[in-house]
């Protein structure tokens, strides 16, 4: 069987206080370096070998990755990194303090731009600090790709044609590949790799710095089998097909 190992960043700065954070680079916290470190003990106790590994343009997540390798002693192995596979930038909501967000807007609409499938948060306009056209990591793309907010629809529509073109053929080709990602671009990859429906993927959380081992048909993205490596931090994984 090919193996993919799916891993949501240890927890952020921004996660602990509780702020919207989608593309503003924050690291982790203490505990968050805990996580990691954990994930790729974990790892490394199943025995795996990774032939390549896959991360974000985003801090939290690279250190992830690089925690990860470090504790599976595998820090050789070649890394992507794609802004692609970065978290859902959540626009003009950016930055805010969520229970603020809720006070101000009301608790329905929050959820709306947060537990949608295709609603959008209000857009960042292009002279705010956090718009992703003021930061020197995306200057080589073209403005009109950066998102200035996004559902997890639109999230899906950059994550998964990327995934498609560059990750699938690597797994199809039975490489043992590691995704340090985000909650939001990870759901993506669940999505694609589960077939679940546009109304249930959003009630899927991934859990900070637990390993998501999922096992796939020699050849295919056709998933056997997959789970937490944390079984106590274990969130439900959509049904196998």
């Amino acid at each position: 069987m090919t193996k993919l190992v799916l891993v949501r960043h240890g927890q952020s700065e921004w996660n602990l206080r509780n702020r919207f954070t989608g593309w503003v680079d924050v690291d982790l916290t203490e505990k968050g370096v805990a996580e990691a470190m954990l994930g790729g003990t974990l790892m490394a106790a199943e025995g795996l070998r990774f032939d390549e590994a896959y991360t974000s343009y985003l801090t939290r997540a690279i250190r992830t990755l690089w925690m990860s390798l470090r504790g599976l002693d595998q820090c050789y192995i070649p890394v992507t990194k794609d802004w692609r596979l970065n978290e859902r930038h959540y626009g003009g909501l950016t930055g805010l303090n969520k229970q603020e967000t809720r006070d101000k807007h009301g608790d329905e609409q929050v959820h709306i731009w947060r537990r949608s499938f295709d609603v959008p948060p209000p857009f960042i306009e292009p002279s705010h600090k956090y718009h992703p056209a003021n930061d020197p990591r995306y200057a080589d793309i073209a403005p009109e790709d950066l998102p200035r907010g996004e559902s997890l629809k639109l999230t899906l529509e950059r994550v998964l044609p990327y995934f498609n073109a560059d990750i699938a053929p690597k797994i199809k080709a039975g490489k043992t590949l590691l995704i340090s990602a985000h909650g939001n671009s990870l759901r993506a990859l669940l999505k694609e790799l589960f077939n679940v429906a546009d109304a249930d993927i959003p009630g899927y959380e991934v859990p900070t710095g637990n390993p998501l081992l999922i096992d796939l048909e020699d050849g295919t993205l056709n998933v056997t089998a997959a789970r937490y490596l944390d079984s106590s931090r274990a969130k439900p994984i959509p049904p196998i097909s």
